[in-house]
């Protein structure tokens, strides 16, 4: 079955930033900003928005790409929906069954992808997948959503993980490295089943595991020796770097404060390290690659690519030092800089796409 043409990816990828805006603006009105949206509801929907409305819509439809199958396109199809679906008040139980729809989806084409290249890079990213689906799952099934907000998150870790094993094949690891790194990818998946049952042991070492997880690839990603180098190949380099950090943040905050226990300020500070200090960096570092990628665009770097990872990193200490302080006030404030670092983020990509778009055109119009 031939591959979706990109001009029909397009849409895919704009329900995936929906989820993001909104996500968002629902994160700002849980800190307290009056933030005008369709209903306050929405603030309960924060987590799902931006887990699996945003990131589930757009690693679906990258692994769709990769397998150049129209059936794969319903997974980014489901979670996109799902998001619009939490934004305009369906029924909770139709927008978490898109979810599983999408899940199965998308482990399915994992599997597939694991079964055309037999690698520890592709095993871990089906198992990254199997997260997700088990995380809606369980939401679906009636479990209150913090115990989905594990999976969800080692969804994204695991996923991250695998992608960047699979550049290390250009400083391939020593055999005792790999075997390392198959260990704590072991006690993560342990952990995280775990969870389910014993929410406050299982997310510790959860925290242990991503405590290791990061120096592991702060010490065999190929970054370490591109930061070196300039332009975009450094500026991604930073990006990972400085996401490994904040890795290592939230690991350290899980381990040695309790978890991932819904309500005191360390909850707030590990998923926010983790989801917006790792997982957003990966992303900025990672936008110049996919983005031509799935939308055939071009994506030039300029040094304003520096300005919303400044933004992010700056935001999050503020957040993480109310957090440390049980203030309230200036967490809220950290909160709204996060939404200024996104938001500075999507602008610099269209502004990057738009100046790709006409230097594409000058190049055509000199022949």
């Amino acid at each position: 079955m031939p591959d979706v043409r990109t001009p029909y990816r397009i849409p895919l990828l704009a329900l995936a930033f929906v989820s993001l805006v909104i996500g968002v603006a629902a994160g700002l009105l849980r800190l307290g900003w009056n933030v005008p949206l369709p209903s306050t509801e929405l603030a309960a929907f924060h987590g799902p928005l931006m887990v699996s409305g945003f990131f589930g819509t757009v690693i679906s439809l990258e692994r769709a790409v990769a397998l150049a199958q129209r059936w794969a396109y319903t997974g980014p199809l489901a979670a996109g929906a799902a998001g619009l679906g939490f934004i305009f008040g369906a029924p909770p139980v139709v927008c978490e069954s898109l979810l599983v729809v999408a899940g199965v989806v998308l482990l399915a084409g994992s599997v597939q992808v694991y079964l055309r290249q037999r690698a520890l890079f592709t095993f871990t990213l089906a198992l990254g997948s199997a997260c997700w689906l088990i995380g809606n799952a369980l939401w679906l099934a009636g479990m209150p959503i913090y115990s989905a907000i594990p999976l969800w998150a080692g969804f994204l870790v695991l996923t991250i993980a695998g992608e960047r094993l699979e550049l290390s094949r250009f400083l391939p690891p020593a055999p005792i490295a790999k075997r390392i790194f198959v260990v704590i990818i072991a006690a993560m998946i342990a952990a995280l089943l775990g969870s389910i049952a014993y929410a406050k042991i299982g997310t510790s070492v959860f925290g242990a595991a991503l405590l290791a997880l990061a120096l592991w690839l702060g010490r065999q990603d190929i970054a370490r020796r591109t930061v070196r180098e300039s332009g975009l190949t450094r500026f991604i380099a930073v990006c990972l770097l400085s996401g490994y950090a904040w890795l290592a943040t939230a690991g350290a905050i899980m381990l040695f404060a309790g978890g991932l226990a819904p309500g005191p300020f360390s909850y707030d500070a590990a998923l926010h390290a983790l989801m917006l200090g790792f997982v957003f960096s990966m992303v900025f570092g990672h936008a110049p690659i996919i983005f031509p990628a799935v939308a055939k665009v071009r994506m030039p770097f300029h040094s304003t690519f520096y300005v919303p990872l400044t933004l992010l990193h700056l935001s999050l200490i503020v957040r993480l030092a109310g957090d440390a302080m049980a203030n309230a006030d200036w967490r809220s404030a950290g909160g709204a800089l996060n939404a200024l670092a996104l938001a500075a983020f999507v602008i610099n990509t269209i502004v990057a796409i738009a100046r790709g778009s006409t230097t594409r055109g000058r190049e055509i119009a000199r022949g």
